[in-house]
């Protein structure tokens, strides 16, 4: 047989001799699952901060409120007040003349003049605010609209429309005791009354 009959095999290409065999794929990698603790922290910040926590919250504190509300009516307001009676002193203690604003935290002057012993309120007849003694112009003095009173308590200066008030006094165990419960005005003609000053 002659060499044209049987053809020789084709001699590989360069390429095809050089192509290494195709590597198998990799397997994906299983994704890690999901630890239980975030999952029940994600469900947790999810339900508290939905509307429907919201509503709940807001009804709850208000029913709350309702119910401290309730309770705290059932049990009014006491108020403790000072003692309407305060003991000042001998009558001893109290000069000719002259006013004791020791008492002045008290609403109280007491005074000693012309043989009584009286107590005058500190409070101003005309808006309510505190007069001062002033012991060299002997007058009681309003820093608030300057109105003016006598030691007496009388007034004779400013918008004052009528006398400092006075208290109640009395002698209890060689004290002199002053009533806060009992006021007397002098345009009232309540001066005269003998509760309202202690003749020495």
């Amino acid at each position: 047989m002659s060499d044209a009959a049987n053809p020789a095999p084709p001699a590989p290409t360069p390429a095809a001799a050089t192509a290494a065999p195709p590597k198998p794929a990799m397997p994906a990698k299983p994704t890690a699952p999901a630890k239980k603790g975030e999952d029940r922290r994600n469900f947790i910040v999810r339900f508290i901060t939905s509307p429907f926590a919201v509503a709940w919250a807001a009804f709850t504190a208000t029913m709350a409120g309702w119910v401290l509300g309730s309770t705290r009516f059932l049990y009014p307001n006491v108020l403790t007040e000072p003692p309407s009676k305060v003991r000042v002193g001998p009558p001893s203690d109290f000069e000719e003349g002259k006013v004791t604003d020791k008492f002045k935290d008290r609403n109280i002057w007491v005074v000693r003049y012309e043989g009584k012993i009286y107590a005058l309120s500190t409070t101003c007849t005309h808006l309510g605010c505190t007069p001062n003694w002033l012991e060299a112009d002997h007058k009681f003095k309003c820093p608030c609209h300057g109105s003016g009173f006598y030691i007496t308590g009388v007034n004779f200066e400013g918008p004052a429309p009528r006398p400092l008030e006075r208290w109640a006094v009395s002698e209890e165990d060689g004290q002199v005791v002053v009533d806060k419960s009992k006021k007397f005005q002098q345009e009232l003609g309540q001066w005269d009354n003998t509760e309202s000053y202690i003749k020495l």
